[in-house]
């Protein structure tokens, strides 16, 4: 299975829920994602974990509103193992109309679509999350 697509649907469904946190096994690419969701204010906060055997945990901390709306209204995993999408800087797709964020993985690392445009830098499109 997908390990990030498995992410994204444990979020998804932590969101459903109204659950304060979610585990998943980490990963530097999780981890990756995890940062960018935190700057962009659509999570509280992560942190990682290690047990007595040096395996690594991603906690990830949900965020919601006063009156208790998930933050994350929606979470898409673009790109998969069987189709992958790639897309050059000027053809990074825009969602929601700018209030939504993409997610690429580029050489430079994962950026958000603003960041790789201002370094008009291409790649895999991972997630779009609004």
């Amino acid at each position: 299975m997908d390990p990030i697509a498995d992410f994204l649907t444990r979020i998804r469904n932590a969101n459903a829920r109204q659950k304060d946190r979610i585990d998943v096994p980490l990963s530097n690419l999780k981890a990756e994602v995890a940062r960018i969701l935190k700057d962009e204010g659509f999570i509280a906060n992560y942190k990682t974990l290690f047990n007595e055997k040096r395996i690594g945990t991603l906690r990830v901390f949900l965020k919601y509103s006063a009156t208790k709306e998930a933050v994350i209204k929606g979470i898409q995993r673009v790109s998969r193992p069987g189709l992958r999408i790639y897309r050059s800087y000027e053809d990074i797709p825009r969602v929601r109309s700018g209030f939504a964020v993409t997610i690429l993985s580029t050489p430079q690392g994962l950026l958000t679509d603003k960041q790789a445009k201002e370094k008009k830098v291409g790649g895999e499109v991972v997630c779009q999350v609004w």
